[in-house]
C-alpha cells in the first residue's frame, strides 16, 4: 500500500537554483557545440551538419528549434529559391559564449592532461557526455 502524498507546511516554494536554470538553456546533447559553431556568424542547416560531424539532421532540427523557443537562437528566413533558413545567436545566446569558452578552455586542459597521462577519462562518455 502506498504511502498518502502529505502537503508541504512550507510557505514559500524552494527558490529556482540559479545554475539549474542556465544549465536549462545549455542542457541537452550537442547544445555547446552548437553555439560554439553559431558564436562567429549566422549559419544555415547544412553548413551545421557539416561544421559538427556527427550530429544527425533529426538532433540539430530538434535541437535549433530547442533552442529557438528558448529565446537563444534566432531563424531568419532568407528570401532565396528555394527558401532556407539562417540561424545565429540572440542576445541571450551571446550572453552563454562566456561560459562555453570557459568550458572549452578547461577540457583543453584536460585533454593535454589526458595524452600525458596525469587522468584518465573514458572515451566513451567523453565523446557523448561533452556534446
Amino acid at each position: 500500500m502506498a504511502l498518502k502524498m502529505r502537503k508541504s507546511k512550507v510557505g514559500m516554494p524552494v527558490p529556482r537554483c540559479a545554475v539549474g536554470t542556465c544549465m536549462w538553456l545549455l542542457g541537452g546533447a550537442w547544445t555547446p557545440t552548437l553555439l560554439w559553431n553559431l558564436s562567429g556568424d549566422a549559419r544555415r542547416f547544412g553548413e551545421l551538419r557539416a561544421d559538427i560531424p556527427g550530429i544527425s539532421a533529426k538532433v540539430l532540427s530538434g535541437r535549433l528549434k530547442d533552442l529557438e523557443e528558448k529565446g537563444v537562437v534566432i531563424r531568419t528566413l532568407m528570401a532565396t529559391s528555394p527558401p532556407s533558413a539562417e540561424y545565429s545567436l540572440s542576445v541571450l545566446g551571446r550572453e552563454l559564449l562566456p561560459a562555453i569558452n570557459e568550458i572549452a578552455r578547461i577540457g583543453e586542459r584536460l585533454k593535454v592532461e589526458q595524452e600525458s597521462g596525469k587522468i584518465t577519462i573514458d572515451a566513451s562518455t567523453a565523446e557523448s557526455g561533452a556534446d
